[in-house]
């Protein structure tokens, strides 16, 4: 046994928790995934996905997915750069922009190779990039590979985010990055604020909107257009792997950046482009988010009666705004022992631990899809009760 596979041999945390009974990772759906789904011959209420439109499922989506895959094939066998660009990819990259409110896009094969990739060469040596410390990883591994000067600021505190201004020199560049919606623990990024700090120190900003299309603004057009910052957002970054029912990211911003980030994001110019038929679901669900308004009113009605149960039944939820509701367990095992006596209850919901939280703030993640019913919801709710009040979490 060589020296790398002595060094890994000693990793033996996730053995630990699978002799306890309750690893909670990898768990196998034998189906699509909709507000219940096929485990372990059972069916289950699933509280776990960021479907938050419901629509992945969906038969249109489908479709419009096997439609593509018959006129185009299964891949592109290339980049975007060489012979991996479809008109699909095009179409989609115009729509997507005039949804979001920028001059045009780049559509990428993964959300996380946007961050990652874009980050990395969107600003210079000289430059700084800005961080809120709860941004999601692939913000934190974009900001690793750029060459330039990175500071992070206290979870939306904005007098430390102030404070890493005046560190940064005025001629600079300063892009200041954050999740629009945080994704653990679902409370918003102070954009107004944020907007306003930029002019004073002629900053940047960057808005990842992975979990904000779908679910905030004019027909889900995101945090930005919620507060009506879109024009002062520099950048604007969303993913088709939630509300849009598919599989990749994209990039909206003026036509100059995007010209920039079309020739120099090695995460673009390297990967294979997206398949037809994900580029085809993602754009059928931008379709359907638009003509269907009464989707997302309902994904709101039943967001709101869920947090009212939470608040009623005494659960920590801290500061969401969102359909992400964080239950706070606050101990890493007993994390683990209510995701898996939620499940024997018939509730799929995430365990949250570090790096994804700090030790201290562990929590089982509670998310809403506009499919659920308040039918669903109370077994939900009711279920984890019953959890949270065996292992003396909930008093």
């Amino acid at each position: 046994m060589g020296l790398l596979q002595e060094r890994y041999k000693k990793y033996t945390d996730p053995q630990y928790f699978m002799k306890k009974g309750i690893y909670p990772y990898f768990r196998e759906i034998e189906g699509k995934e909709g507000t219940e789904v096929n485990m372990e011959g059972r069916d289950i209420l699933m509280f776990g996905s960021n479907a938050y439109t419901g629509l992945i499922d969906d038969d249109r989506v489908i479709e419009a997915a096997d439609k593509a895959l018959h006129k185009y094939g299964s891949g592109c066998a290339g980049s975007r750069f060489l012979n991996g660009t479809l008109d699909l990819h095009v179409q989609l990259e115009k729509e997507i922009a005039e949804f979001v409110g920028k001059e045009q896009a780049l559509t990428f094969s993964t959300g996380f190779s946007v961050n990652s990739g874009v980050l990395a060469c969107v600003t210079g040596r000289e430059d700084y990039i800005i961080c809120d410390d709860r941004d999601h990883a692939s913000i934190v591994d974009g900001r690793r590979l750029s060459f330039s000067t990175c500071f992070k600021y206290k979870h939306n505190d904005m007098e430390d985010l102030e404070r890493q201004l005046k560190r940064c020199r005025p001629e600079a560049i300063k892009l200041i990055v954050v999740d629009g919606v945080f994704s653990m623990e679902g409370d918003l990024a102070n954009l107004p604020e944020i907007v306003r700090l930029k002019h004073k120190y002629n900053a940047s900003i960057m808005v990842d909107e992975a979990h904000g299309i779908g679910v905030f603004g004019r027909q889900g057009r995101g945090v930005c257009d919620h507060f009506g910052v879109t024009d002062e957002v520099d950048l604007i970054m969303g993913t088709f792997s939630k509300s849009l029912a598919s599989i990749g990211g994209f990039i909206a911003s003026d036509k100059y950046t995007i010209n920039w980030l079309k020739h120099n994001t090695r995460t673009y110019i390297f990967s294979a482009s997206n398949t037809p038929a994900a580029t085809a679901a993602a754009m059928e669900a931008l379709h359907i988010i638009q003509r269907e308004p009464e989707r997302i009113e309902h994904l709101w009605e039943v967001t709101n009666y869920a947090l009212k149960r939470f608040r009623e039944e005494g659960f920590e939820i801290g500061d969401t705004e969102s359909p992400i509701i964080p239950l706070y367990v606050r101990d890493t095992e007993k994390t683990f022992y209510v995701t898996k006596r939620a499940f024997e209850e018939g509730v799929f919901i995430n365990p949250v631990i570090p790096p994804a939280c700090a030790p201290q703030d562990t929590l089982v993640r509670f998310a809403l899809m506009a499919t659920h019913t308040k039918e669903q919801v109370d077994r939900g709710v009711n279920a984890l009760v019953k959890v949270f009040k065996e292992l003396d979490i909930l008093k």
